[in-house]
């Protein structure tokens, strides 16, 4: 793994160590210690298990997102699982976006400019922001403040897809780069991306490419409700996963739009601060329940990315530098 990579995860990992006693203090981390004592550990193979499928599922996305951009070719099945497995790595960056080292590998391997596939990462993330959206819908009932955020943020969503499929408002502004200074160089492959993106959002891609979001991101808030069972929560199963469903969608959500690594801070005191509202739970058992369920997920992801990568490199160690990307036609001003 590259030294830089190294340095930005153990960075990552000291920020989030940081929250986790920033909130166990904030907790009473005696109360948070005796959660994790009384914690029914057999539950976590099914948390494990959930937290798999929503990878599996999200592996079958950005595998579809790949050959419907005509973009896996000398791709095989394996190589897909690796490159996509292999972007967990970078979740502890702002938003997700060094999962573009998807398009640096992706290139080792068929030639693929980086500029024309690194829009599938942001598909993801449209995609994945757009379940969020939807699982957070199912328990807005349960706090009506949060109505006027989850307006504004699938307000911002919809906005941002239709100004993306305006291709007169695109171009236009694709050429006012070109004239800016350094805008030459930038352009072409600003247009390489849209193009891309543009085929990608397409609402015969974009609508089944959301539907496989919202199964595989509701596994991970299957996960979550398994995690507040261990816990003793003694709520009604089906509030307690409505609870778990919202809790978990909106404080994703929110450490998502924070553009924090990974979310840090955000998405953990979201989730402890909603559990305590909503669940309802006492703060001890709010914090332990949010540091499983991160540990569970965001770590769990970041260590099988971390495995994945060195398995692609030991993979394609003897693959030669692939041929500079061609430059795209100049526009015209």
């Amino acid at each position: 793994m590259p030294t830089h990579l190294r340095r930005n995860i153990l960075m990552s990992a000291l920020i989030a160590l940081a929250v986790a006693i920033g909130l166990g203090l904030l907790s009473d981390i005696r109360a948070v210690s005796a959660s994790f004592g009384t914690f029914a550990w057999a539950v976590l193979p099914a948390v494990i298990g959930f937290t798999l499928a929503n990878y599996a599922l999200r592996w079958l996305k950005w595998d579809f997102f790949l050959r419907s951009a005509g973009m896996g070719g000398g791709v095989s099945w394996w190589d897909s699982v690796l490159l996509f497995t292999s972007g967990m790595v970078m979740a502890v960056t702002p938003a997700k976006v060094g999962e573009v080292l998807k398009s640096a590998l992706l290139r080792r391997i068929n030639g693929t400019p980086v500029a024309a596939s690194a829009p599938i990462v942001l598909a993801e993330r449209i995609t994945d922001g757009l379940a969020m959206l939807l699982l957070m819908a199912a328990g807005l009932t349960l706090y009506a403040p949060a109505r006027p955020a989850f307006a504004i943020l699938l307000a911002a969503t919809i906005a941002g897809l239709l100004v993306i499929q305006h291709q007169p408002l695109m171009d236009r502004s694709i050429r006012l780069i070109a004239h800016a200074p350094l805008g030459e160089r930038i352009a072409p492959r600003l247009m390489t991306a849209y193009v891309s993106m543009r085929r990608l959002i397409h609402w015969r891609i974009l609508l089944p490419a959301t539907a496989i979001s919202v199964v595989s991101w509701f596994g991970e808030c299957l996960a979550f409700f398994f995690v507040l069972q261990g816990l003793g929560v003694t709520e009604e199963p089906l509030r307690l996963l409505t609870v778990a469903t919202f809790v978990f969608a909106a404080s994703t959500l929110l450490g998502l739009v924070s553009f924090l690594p990974g979310g840090l801070g955000v998405s953990e005191a979201s989730s402890a601060g909603l559990l305590v509202l909503l669940a309802p739970m006492a703060a001890g058992p709010a914090t332990a329940a949010t540091l499983i369920i991160r540990f569970c997920t965001l770590w769990f992801g970041v260590t099988l990315g971390a495995l994945a990568l060195a398995l692609f490199q030991r993979r394609h160690r003897k693959t030669t530098a692939v041929a500079e990307e061609p430059t795209p036609e100049p526009m015209v001003p």
